[in-house]
């Protein structure tokens, strides 16, 4: 019997500083709920918005795999590496804190917002080389199918993480049906509604509403309005 936990969008934590209005579905920064903590090595799933031409200062970070996902708009990233990029819709980022470095994140445009996710999920190997990749894909390649973008083959298509952890996107059309079948024993789900309905293991979930799912082979997904979804399969210890 798979177990489940459901995160509604509104249930989430919330804060607006004017600059940056952000969502956390586990616990950050000033938002603290110990019953979100993470799900299994999950630990931030942040839906952030910043405004034009402002950002995140250089900061640390080590030992934390950090993906971003730009949904609309640009950013702009710079970190100890020598790394200095732009991430845009339709590609993703990964940074391997690894031993430690520091960065910064700013929007990409001086007069439009940016809205990205932000998701640190635990390494496998402690203190390795910091690292950087970033890749785009293409949009049609996940109409009516679930398309990897980060996964532990460094010989893929997809961004390599340093973790048995696999994301997927997927932009569906009304009536699509699927299901996923997880890709290691031990592994759980976390099922995040970018836009629209879905309905998973036969439960029902809108705009932004999370649902992790673990102890299970595989989940059934049907899109029950044109949705777009994201799974995050990471191991649950």
């Amino acid at each position: 019997m798979s177990k489940t936990i459901i995160h509604r969008a509104d249930t989430r934590g919330h804060a607006n500083h004017g600059w940056l209005d952000t969502h956390h579905t586990f616990s950050f920064s000033r938002y603290h709920n110990p019953e979100r903590m993470n799900f299994g090595l999950l630990r931030v799933l942040n839906d952030d918005v910043v405004a034009g031409g402002m950002g995140f200062g250089a900061h640390p970070h080590d030992n934390m795999e950090i993906v971003s996902i730009p949904l609309s708009g640009s950013l702009a990233h710079q970190d100890s590496t020598g790394t200095k990029e732009v991430i845009r819709t339709n590609e993703v980022q990964i940074m391997s804190a690894g031993s430690g470095l520091t960065h910064s994140e700013f929007n990409g445009s001086q007069t439009d917002a940016v809205n990205f996710l932000q998701i640190w999920v635990f390494p496998k190997e402690q203190n390795i080389q910091p690292r950087y990749e970033q890749k785009a894909f293409d949009p049609e390649e996940r109409v009516n199918k679930l398309q990897t973008v980060v996964s532990p083959d460094k010989d893929g298509k997809a961004v390599w993480i340093n973790q048995d952890a696999w994301f997927t996107l997927g932009n569906l059309q009304s009536g699509f049906t699927e299901n996923y079948t997880l890709h290691k024993s031990g592994n759980g789900v976390y099922a995040f509604v970018l836009e629209g309905e879905v309905v998973i293991e036969g439960e029902t979930l809108g705009k932004r509403d999370g649902m992790g799912i673990s102890e299970t082979d595989s989940i059934s997904i049907k899109a029950s309005a044109a949705a777009e979804l994201l799974l995050i399969e990471v191991p649950m210890k």
